[in-house]
């Protein structure tokens, strides 16, 4: 579905996501691969359009095994099974019911963040949180645990999550609820523990489709993580665009965005005749091919300059779109065209409260060795949340893209990674594709936990991808 469809308000359970649904005919084997480009692999594409369907595909895909997929925005290898199946969720995408008056809803794990807000915006609801991009599913928001700039306030995904619909890999369905192993071993499991068909939702109301957004430069990273220390309790949601090029007196400089959802009076006249209306942009595509290398330290260089002078030195109160603040590279289909063949890293690690030094002596090796990084933020996440493998913890989180091209970069990345794990601190898996597996207890220490529900409940290894063979999850 195109990112630019208007809203279509429903009150009534039974919503289906617009289009036809695609065959259920397993595809010959295709490429898979993240949206980094990074590690593809070939698989056999199911797209099963029932629950009894997906049941069936789980019991009969062979010995290599297979994991679910969403709309493909894992980053890594998190959603491929080479040589095996990818089952893709996204014609199981139906929203059963809507109670207005609690503020849930139950859905199938292919409904998208995207549909959600065009049929929930209008009732006053919005998703609890949302990543970087409104294109993500139902499941995938849950096998990931997402977070986003309200971490602080509101938690990862999962703490929204009331009830899930489990398929096994002994082919039963299970309601999974919160407070139990399977729950936490699910969210933020990365589709290991089984296939989530449906979930119960928790929303949050809202009065408008605006957020009043307070801006502000600032010009160093002393500067930045204190005033991130100081006010973040004040904002529901907060992030800091970075510039990771900038050295001497001005490295981490940054633009400072937080906001909260605008309340009904604070909107001019005009906007108030429809002010819960969800109409999010859309700019044309990058073309299919980008020559390698457009993304240099010259031309990233020059845009960080740019990005970081056009920002006001302090603005409040700006009244923007839901889409243009949380989401606005979804304005540009296909935008991760733009770093060529070669695909990019996208690189996320958090490190804990009292871990400061660490995070500035990173940000600093990064700024030395120039890399070409413009959608770099760092943000302060709150408490953890119950997901045995879930990437959220209490304290600094930076995600940086860099072109997968760029010389000697598995090597820079391996020396991070180890600075990273000898601070506490860990990696996004739904972001990875060449994490070392050594590192990989240091950084999750419920791992063998995770494993050994695993062995109970998956002993043949029918949930398989390649991130997990990599890391031997």
């Amino acid at each position: 579905m195109s990112a630019d469809t208007h809203p279509t308000p429903v009150a009534e359970p039974g919503v289906a996501e617009p289009g036809p649904p695609p065959p259920s005919a397993p595809d010959p084997f295709v490429s898979v691969t993240g949206w980094g480009r990074t590690a593809p692999t070939t698989a056999s594409v199911l797209r099963p359009r029932s629950p009894a369907e997906a049941a069936e595909a789980v019991r009969d895909w062979g010995v290599r095994g297979g994991i679910a997929r969403g709309l493909g925005r894992a980053y890594g290898d998190a959603a491929q099974s080479a040589g095996g199946t990818v089952l893709d969720m996204t014609a199981l995408r139906r929203i059963h019911a809507i109670d207005d008056a609690t503020g849930t809803v139950v859905c199938d794990a292919g409904v998208s963040l995207h549909r959600l807000m065009e049929v929930l915006l209008p009732l006053g609801w919005f998703v609890p949180v949302t990543p970087g991009t409104r294109q993500v599913t139902v499941g995938g928001a849950i096998g990931a645990d997402v977070h986003g700039k309200n971490h602080h306030i509101s938690g990862s995904f999962s703490r929204h999550v009331h009830a899930i619909e489990l398929l096994t890999a002994d082919g039963g369905i299970h309601t999974v609820v919160p407070g139990t192993e399977l729950f936490d071993a699910t969210a933020g499991g990365m589709g290991l523990t089984g296939v989530i068909l449906s979930a119960t939702l928790q929303l949050h109301r809202v009065e408008t489709s605006l957020i009043s957004v307070d801006t502000e430069r600032v010009a160093g990273l002393d500067d930045l993580m204190a005033r991130l220390a100081a006010t973040d309790h004040h904002y529901r949601y907060s992030v800091a665009w970075i510039d990771l090029l900038a050295r001497g007196r001005s490295l981490g400089r940054a633009v400072l965005t937080r906001g909260e959802h605008a309340p009904l009076d604070a909107l001019p006249a005009r906007a108030r005749r429809n002010p819960l209306a969800f109409r999010p942009g859309q700019l044309p595509a990058p073309p299919a091919f980008v020559p390698a290398g457009l993304l240099n330290r010259t031309t990233v260089g020059l845009f960080n300059e740019f990005w970081y002078r056009r920002a006001p030195r302090s603005r409040t109160g700006r009244l923007q779109r839901l889409s243009a603040f949380f989401h606005p590279l979804d304005a540009v289909p296909h935008w991760n065209r733009i770093y060529g063949r070669d695909g990019f890293v996208q690189y996320q690690f958090v490190v804990g409260h009292g871990q400061e030094e660490t995070l500035h002596r990173i940000i600093a090796r990064i700024s030395r060795r120039r890399c070409p990084s413009f959608l770099a933020v760092l943000k302060r996440f709150g408490e953890a949340g119950p997901g045995w493998l879930s990437f959220p913890m209490p304290g600094w989180t930076l995600a940086l893209d860099i072109p997968a091209g760029l010389d000697g970069l598995g090597a820079f990345l391996d020396e991070l990674d180890e600075e990273v794990a000898a601070a506490g601190g860990r990696v996004y898996l739904a972001k990875d594709s060449r994490l070392r597996p050594e590192l990989l207890a240091g950084m999750y220490p419920r791992l063998a936990d995770f494993r050994s529900l695993r062995s109970r409940l998956d002993p043949c290894g029918v949930f398989t991808s390649d991130l997990s063979r990599r890391l031997t999850l």
